[in-house]
């Protein structure tokens, strides 16, 4: 019975632009009827308009990552794992711990102390402060999802008219989507989007209920000057230890101030491990056969089925050589700051912590078994974030430090170009031996500046203070 012999449902809206928000094309229109739904009733709508929502991802914005949706499911995650607000009581303590361990430190490094505080961070917390940054890192990756479920879903249509051709899960028999592909492309963008953003949430969610400190994975994710400790992680990390909490929490608050002290003390450290993450990512080679054979076998309207059968074949295995350029510059950056890290939170805690050797074995043992960011990484962008060479690094840090002094081992972060390298890292001593003859050139004694004062026009000049 049409709407015009049945007065019940003449004064109700169009089901199909109730569903879709506005006018639906004439060729949608007979499609869409032909599947049923223009007979759906108010309820009926109500309930598939809010399927559609959730498949289209809620209003999280045109971008590759559905930002909103990637905010709602690492919170969710925080829920369900457990999260508290912070008190005062807990503020002053992480104050308190920050302000001794940077008395520690500056007593073993002349790096400037960072310009920010202490901030004492509930799980929650700390993912609204760090997910645009995990937005920004994975952006490259989501866009080359994006453009290649629009390839395959394309293929996939285009192949529907010829004969032969086996019908997609989900959709009735005789229906042509190879003519509705312009209204399906943003569609099948907007479910990309849906797609990762519910995988950067859910990664950061589960990160948030590990990561110790701020800095922890190794990038200055904050983006501030402020030394960040996370209570209830810390507080986990020190149960599965036979050592004092407190003394747990100053020896990690060390750590930290020495990373951020780092970054904040070298300018450039921090934007080239970020670029570097980048550019891996944006070389990244989506797994096309897997994403095209998740299209050819999923049914289009459960978009969890799909995110499901992409699982772990998301990426493909090989990296580019742009990538391997990339992770070798990462992992000799990370191993350099940990390296650092190591070699100077030891000397800050020395004469402090009777268990300092237990709680960097306990660190150490921390990174071997793949700590939460490497995980992270590895689900999001393919990447293995673990700095592989790091013992090599505290060798070559400490041995730079017994050959020329302490102001040597800060002095060699002063530029990219005489920073350590992955080859230094292969011959420590090598490093500090050019180190050192480094130095001596540019060093102006008092014999060169009075050469310089006494010989005035003779042509002369004296030894080059320039790189």
């Amino acid at each position: 019975m049409s709407d015009q012999e049945n007065p019940e449902r003449r004064d109700e809206p169009d089901p199909l632009e109730a569903l879709f928000g506005g006018p639906v094309p004439p060729e949608l229109r007979e499609t869409l009827s032909s599947m049923g739904l223009a007979d759906l009733g108010p309820d009926q709508v109500a309930q598939m308009r809010s399927q559609l929502e959730m498949l289209m991802g809620g209003s999280g914005g045109d971008g590759p990552v559905n930002s909103e949706l990637a905010r709602d499911v690492a919170r969710q995650a925080v829920s369900a794992a457990g999260d508290s607000s912070i008190g005062e009581a807990t503020r002053r303590d992480v104050e308190q711990v920050v302000q001794v361990a940077t008395l520690w430190l500056d007593q073993v490094t002349d790096l400037p102390r960072p310009d920010g505080g202490a901030l004492a961070l509930s799980r929650s917390e700390w993912v609204e402060r760090t997910l645009p940054l995990w937005e920004q890192l994975t952006t490259p990756v989501a866009e080359g999802l994006q453009a290649a479920m629009t390839s395959a879903m394309e293929q996939q249509l285009g192949q529907l008219g010829e004969e032969g051709a086996p019908p997609i899960p989900g959709l009735p028999p005789g229906m042509n989507p190879a003519a509705m592909m312009s209204q399906m492309a943003p569609m099948v963008r907007r479910m990309s989007a849906s797609m990762f953003g519910g995988q950067v949430g859910q990664a950061v969610g589960t990160l948030a209920g590990e990561v110790l400190s701020g800095t922890e994975v190794g990038l200055p994710i904050l983006g501030e000057e402020s030394v960040a400790i996370l209570p209830a992680n810390v507080a986990d990390f020190a149960d599965g230890l036979e050592v004092d909490g407190g003394e747990v929490h100053l020896y990690l608050a060390v750590r930290e101030a020495a990373r951020v002290r780092l970054f904040a003390g070298v300018p450039w450290l921090g934007p080239q491990l970020l670029t570097a993450v980048e550019e891996y990512a944006r070389d990244i080679r989506i797994n096309t056969e897997g994403i095209e054979e998740a299209v050819r076998q999923v049914d289009p309207q459960n978009p969890e089925a799909m995110q499901d059968a992409l699982g772990d074949n998301l990426f493909s295995a090989e990296p580019s050589a742009a990538q391997q350029a990339a992770l070798t510059r990462l992992e000799t950056l990370l191993a350099l700051v940990e390296g650092w890290v190591d070699v100077v939170a030891a000397q800050a805690v020395d004469k402090h912590l009777p268990h300092a050797e237990a709680l960097a074995e306990a660190v150490r043992r921390r990174r071997a078994t793949g700590g939460p960011a490497e995980r992270t990484f590895a689900s999001l962008v393919g990447l293995e974030l673990r700095p592989r060479r790091l013992r090599d690094a505290a060798n070559l840090w400490a041995a730079l430090e017994s050959a020329h002094g302490r102001d040597a081992r800060d002095e060699a972060w002063g530029h990219p170009d005489i920073a350590p390298t992955g080859a230094d890292l292969d011959d420590p001593l090598g490093f500090v031996e050019r180190h050192g003859a480094l130095s001596a050139d540019l060093t102006v004694t008092d014999e060169d500046i009075e050469r310089l004062l006494t010989e005035g026009d003779s042509g002369r000049e004296g030894p080059s203070t320039t790189t």
